[in-house]
C-alpha cells in the first residue's frame, strides 16, 4: 500500500509539473507580447516597458519559467529598486491592473467557493444516489419512468437558464428568497444560509442528474453479480442485499467522479457565480477574464488543476474503504 502511495504521489507531482509547464507556454512564450497583455487596457509604453522589466520577460523562456516555479516555492521578487515588492510562497503571480499579488486575490475569494462548492456536493450526491438506488430498485415502473424524465430534464436545462429562472420565481415573484449578497455567517448565520440555496440547488441539479443515471446504471449491473445471488440464497432480507452488498460497490465510480466534479468546482463555479454575483473564485476568473488579466487567469487555472489532480489521487486511496475487491488488487 505505501509503495502504491508513492507512485501516485509521484504522479500527481509529474502532471502538476506538466500543467505548470504547458499552461505557462501557452500564457507567456505563446503571446505575442504578454506584457502588452498583462498591462491590460489604456496602458502606456512606459508602464509596458517596466512590467517587461519586473517580469524579466526579457530573460530565456527557460529562465522565467525558473522564476515562476521559485515563486511557488519559497516567493521571488517584482520590480526592482525602491519599488521592489517581495511576493510570498506560493506567488501565483502580480496583477498589474489592481497592484495586488494574486495569491491574495483568490485566498480572499477561495473560502466562498468552497462553502458553494460543498453545499453544492452534498446536494448532489444525496440526490444523486437516492434518486439512483430508488429508480434500480423499481427498475421499468413508473417511479423508475419519473425519475428518469427528471434527470433528463436537468442534464437538458443550461445552469444559467436555470438560475435566471429561480431567481425570477423565487425571489421576484414568489419573494421566499432574498437575492444573494454578501453575509458573514458570523453576523447573521440565516441569511448566510438562505443566500447559498439557490446556487447550491443550480449546481447541484445538473450534476444530480448524472449521478443518478449512474448509480441506476451500477446498481442494476451490480445485481447481477454473483455474490449478490450467494447473499440472496442465503436468505437475508432484501434491504440489507441492496443496501450492503448491491449499493457499495456501485458507488465507486460514483466517488470517482464525485471527486473529480468536487475538485472541479473548488477551482471556481465560473456560470454560476456570476449569474448570482457570489464573489468567488469562479466570478475572479469570470472578471479577469473581461478585463483580460492574465496573471489571474493563468493562476485559476493552475488551482482548478490542482484541485483536480489531487482530488483524483484521493479518490483512487478510498477506493479500498468503498470497495473491497480494489483492497484486494491494491495488496497484490
Amino acid at each position: 500500500m505505501t509503495r502504491y502511495v508513492v507512485h501516485r504521489l509521484l504522479g500527481m507531482v509529474l502532471v502538476l509539473f506538466l500543467v505548470c509547464l504547458f499552461t505557462y507556454i501557452i500564457f507567456f512564450a505563446l503571446s505575442p507580447d504578454p506584457a502588452v497583455q498583462i498591462c491590460g487596457k489604456n496602458c502606456t509604453p512606459e508602464r509596458i516597458d517596466r512590467i517587461r522589466e519586473n517580469l524579466g520577460l526579457t530573460d530565456p523562456f527557460l529562465t522565467q519559467f525558473l522564476h515562476f516555479l521559485q515563486g511557488l516555492f519559497v516567493g521571488r521578487e517584482y520590480g526592482s529598486g525602491p519599488a521592489t515588492v517581495f511576493c510570498e510562497a506560493p506567488c501565483l503571480g502580480y496583477s498589474f491592473q489592481t497592484s495586488q499579488f494574486v495569491t491574495d486575490m483568490i485566498a480572499q475569494r477561495l473560502p466562498v467557493t468552497a462553502v458553494v462548492a460543498l453545499g453544492a456536493a452534498v446536494l448532489w450526491l444525496l440526490m444523486g444516489v437516492i434518486g439512483g438506488l430508488l429508480s434500480a430498485v423499481r427498475e421499468g415502473r413508473f417511479t423508475d419512468r419519473f425519475i428518469t424524465g427528471l434527470t433528463l430534464g436537468g442534464m437538458a436545462v443550461p445552469n444559467y437558464v436555470l438560475a435566471l429562472a429561480m431567481q425570477y420565481v423565487l425571489v421576484v415573484w414568489l419573494q421566499w428568497l432574498p437575492f444573494p449578497q454578501t453575509v458573514r455567517f458570523a453576523d447573521d448565520p440565516g441569511q448566510w444560509f438562505l443566500n447559498f440555496i439557490m446556487p447550491w440547488t443550480v449546481l447541484a441539479i445538473g450534476y444530480a442528474s448524472a449521478y443518478t443515471r449512474l448509480t441506476r446504471a451500477n446498481v442494476i449491473e451490480t445485481l447481477d453479480e454473483n455474490f449478490v445471488r450467494t447473499a440472496r440464497a442465503k436468505g437475508l432480507r432484501p434491504s440489507l442485499v441492496w443496501r450492503r452488498h448491491a449499493l457499495r460497490p456501485a458507488l465507486t465510480p460514483v466517488v470517482t467522479i464525485a471527486g473529480m466534479d468536487f475538485a472541479g468546482l473548488l477551482g471556481g463555479a465560473l456560470i454560476t457565480e456570476s449569474v448570482f454575483g457570489i464573489n468567488g473564485v469562479g466570478k475572479l476568473a469570470a472578471d479577469s477574464i473581461t478585463k483580460n488579466d492574465q496573471p489571474v487567469i493563468l493562476a485559476v487555472t493552475l488551482l482548478a488543476a490542482f484541485f483536480v489532480v489531487v482530488g483524483n489521487m484521493l479518490v483512487d486511496l478510498v477506493y479500498s474503504a468503498i470497495d473491497p475487491r480494489v483492497r484486494v488488487g491494491v495488496a497484490a
